[in-house]
Formats: C-alpha cells, structure tokens, sequence
C-alpha cells in the first residue's frame, strides 16, 4: 500500500506576488522630528545626539535642529549637518514638525507657536507646570509624551533610571563643592582623612539616584545615613550597595539627630512622583551652618518644606544658615553624558515610532510608551496632573479606540 504523502503548509507570504509583499513591508512611516534648543530654560541637555540624528537620517526621517542648540553639550552646528540634520534659525521652524523633542517643559507662548495636533516629547516636572499651560496644550490638540513617566514593556522607567544615576553621582560632587573654601563653604571635605572625623550625609528616600548617590559617597569613606518610608525599600538598597549601611524609617527623634550632626542632605525619592515625606522646616532650621541641602526632587514638590526651584545662573541661596542646591536638572550639570543617555533611549522609541506608521499606532501596540502619555489628542489622560490642577481626565484605553 502506497505511503500517503505528507501535507506541507505553505505561509501566505509566499503565494503573494513580489509586488504585494513589499507593499506589506512598507507599513512605516517617515516622520519629521523638530529639535528646539532649552536656552531660556537653562537646560544644557539635548535629547538627540549627531550618531542619533544619523541613524534616523539613514532610516528616511527628517530631523530640524535650531541653530547652537547643541552647543552646552559640545556638539556643533557642523556636526549635527554632517550627520543629515538641517539646522533652521529659530525655534518656531522646529514647532512645525510632527514630532517635537525637548528636555524642559513649554511655556505658554511656546505652546501659542505650535501648529497644533502634534505630538510633544518632553519632561513633564510637573510643578514646573501649571493649570495654563496643560489647558493651552489641549487647545492646540497635542499629544504629550512625559519622559519621566515612559516604560519599557517590562514596567521598567528607563529615563528615570539613567538620569538618576547621573543626579545621584553629581550629587556628591555639588555637596562637595558647596562645603569647600572655593564656594565660601565651611571648609570640610568630603570624605575620609586619616585621624580625621568623616563627613556625614543623609540621604532621603532610597531611589535609583540614592543608590548612586550613597555608592559615591562610601566610595570616598563618607558616612551615610539613609531614611525612607519603607524598611523593605532599604533592606533592597542595602542589598544593591552589598553592605549595611545606617538606615532608619523616618523616627522623629533619629531623623533630628542624623540631621542636626550631617554636613550635607540630599532628597532623593523618585523621580516620577511628588515626594512622600518632607522635612519642616523646624528641622532644617536645626542644621548646622554652612551644612549643604540637594534636593533632587524639587520639581515634583521637594524633599524640604524649604525647597525652591533654582536654577544653573543661580544655583544656591542660603535658608536658616543652610545653603540650598535646588536645581531641577541637575543631570545637565554633565550634559554631554547625559544627552548621550538620552539619545540612546530614544533612538530606537523614534525608529519603532516610524516602523508602526506614527504615534497614534505605537502608542496603541505600545503599553510602555502609552504610560508616558498625558495629553491624547487634546484630553487630559494622566489623573495626577488632573488632581492637581482641576482638569478632569480620562482612561487613555477607552480613548484609543475612539481615535
């Protein structure tokens, strides 16, 4: 008896003409990406480097790039042109785009420039913002996209992370400048000198950027103290630092002593959401003299019932003899390393972005980048934005299918 044949399954792909099959692979899209400079914001950072600009040149996109903006972070106007970019005079030219990337938030004649129904990548530093200008961004029908608060599909924050570890880092080398004679500091250093007591820090809250900043300094035999709301969160840090460390939840009396003898504090919760404690000012007060305060956190509302937003031109001021170093974007401190950062987790958001044939696709395949999302389309979609500034919003799932 003949043996039956076997039945082989053919893919559908290969009975489609040549000409239909590459009318498949063609789903992509080429999109126009605007890059403005952040001069007026004192931010040094650029989200996009010259090997990015590039690499999106070489897939079709088209990328505008203000004159000088990458100037802070040592990349020239020849460089970004040598790598395809066009450099345009003003701004207002990069507003035009599909796709507008910048570091710091707009401001309200910003928004005014936009063309409208756009998309915008930015940082949201949500006290940065206010009830104007998250209306104005609906007028203009925009989606917003906050780096801080993107995911990768695993639930990871992967620009909260890496600018962590750059403000973490930085933060040890601010401490040690504003205690040093060259900043009319008190005049301690930072470190361990034989026969000499060790400085002390504290450090609130136990985030990616306290993990760093707790490495750098025991590094330089520093004391470090660490409190947080959770003895689980510094159970897990002490295990990331692979040594004990003195860590405490906020005790009243404990938090007081460690503040009261420590040369240097830094605020270092999560970047993505307003701190979950803060010290009074009655604490702060009790600091010594020419003691040295980070906050880290000042753009999600602070660390310290003290705290203001500061800036690179003028970094410091001085509260209840305690000098304050409140500057928002301390990563641009470093801006060459921190822009390279970026751009590294950018390129390939930008380049899947294109492959799904625009925003509106990738966000719907997308959960990670969804989460970053808190303007669609001109609704508000994040809830902690609506909370606090009385906007209502809404569940971007149920939008999606709208649009």
């Amino acid at each position: 008896m003949e043996k039956a044949k076997e039945k082989v399954s053919i893919p559908k792909s290969m009975l489609l003409p040549q000409e239909e099959m590459l009318e498949v692979r063609k789903k992509g899209k080429k999109i126009k990406i605007g890059m403005p400079s952040d001069f007026s914001k004192v931010e040094y950072r650029v989200p996009l480097t010259p090997q990015a600009v590039d690499l999106l040149v070489s897939y079709g996109h088209e990328i505008l790039i203000e004159k000088d903006a990458g100037k802070y972070a040592s990349y020239s106007n020849e460089d970004y042109q040598k790598a395809g970019g066009t450099i345009v005079e003003t701004k207002e030219e990069t507003f035009q785009c599909d796709i507008i990337l910048r570091i710091a938030p707009f401001t309200l004649k910003e928004i005014d420039s936009l063309r409208g129904n756009q998309v915008i990548i930015s940082s949201l530093q949500l006290y940065a913002n206010n009830q104007e200008t998250i209306q104005k961004m609906m007028q203009k029908k925009v989606t917003a996209i906050a780096f801080e608060q993107l995911e990768n599909e695993d639930g990871f924050l992967p620009f909260v992370h890496q600018m962590s570890q750059i403000a973490g880092v930085t933060s040890i080398t601010i401490a040690s400048e504003y205690l040093s004679n060259s900043r009319d500091g008190k005049g301690v250093l930072f470190g361990e000198v034989t026969g000499v007591t060790p400085a002390e820090l504290v450090i609130i809250g136990t985030s990616t950027a306290a993990e760093y900043a707790a490495r750098a300094a025991l590094g330089l035999g520093i004391f470090v103290k660490v409190f947080d709301t959770s003895v689980y969160e510094l159970s897990k840090l002490e295990e990331k630092l692979a040594r004990r460390i003195f860590t405490s939840v906020f005790y009243p009396k404990v938090l007081r002593k460690a503040l009261v003898s420590a040369d240097a504090v830094i605020g270092a919760t999560a970047f993505n959401m307003p701190p979950k404690f803060k010290v009074s000012e009655d604490l702060v007060k009790q600091m010594k003299e020419g003691s040295v305060i980070i906050d880290l956190n000042v753009s999600q509302g602070g660390c310290f019932e003290t705290s203001k937003c500061t800036d690179f031109k003028n970094p410091t001021y001085v509260k209840h003899g305690v000098v304050h170093y409140c500057v928002p974007n301390s990563p641009a401190m470093v801006s060459r390393t921190a822009s390279i950062s970026l751009s590294n987790i950018l390129i390939p958001i930008l380049l899947a972005i294109g492959d799904n044939g625009g925003v509106d696709n990738y966000i719907k395949v997308s959960g990670g980048f969804r989460k970053g999302a808190y303007i669609y389309h001109g609704i508000l979609t994040n809830p902690d934005v609506g909370r606090l500034f009385g906007i209502p919003s809404k569940d971007i799932d149920l939008l999606l299918a709208v649009f």
